[in-house]
């Protein structure tokens, strides 16, 4: 009696591995969103003065000194009519920009007050910061 092998090849059967990188997927997913963003430490960059604002589009110059005095163009305005004045000084200016000097020393608040007011006018806005000495 002769036996006859069968050749056969080895398979490595992969159906289950799409369940598995789904799940792996998935779980990186859930993690991520429930690590709290506060526990990062974030030092914040200096700026290097690389690139300049075009003067030709004129922007409107917005400053804010520490006692929370608001200047447009040098020109001393109130918060309360600091909506009407920027209205007033973009009138009829494409595409107006708005560059935003601000003390240090100033709350975030401070600049989100002026971004909100900007954004209802339809204007972009800049932050101005003065160069670093580091290179």
């Amino acid at each position: 009696m002769r036996l006859r092998k069968k050749h056969t090849e080895a398979e490595v059967s992969t159906d289950s591995l799409n369940d598995i990188m789904f799940f792996l997927l998935l779980f990186f997913l859930i993690l991520s969103t429930m690590v709290s963003p506060n526990a990062i430490k974030v030092n914040l960059p200096n700026a290097k003065a690389k690139e300049t604002i075009d003067n030709q589009k004129k922007p409107v110059h917005i400053a804010v000194t520490k006692e929370r005095k608001f200047f447009i163009n040098n020109r001393s305005v109130d918060f309360g009519n600091l909506e009407q004045e920027l209205a007033k000084e973009i009138a009829g200016k494409p595409d107006p920009t708005i560059v935003m000097h601000l003390d240090k020393n100033l709350t975030i608040q401070d600049e989100v007050d002026i971004m909100t007011i900007a954004n209802k006018l339809k204007c972009k806005t800049v932050l101005a910061t003065s160069a670093s000495n580091a290179q």
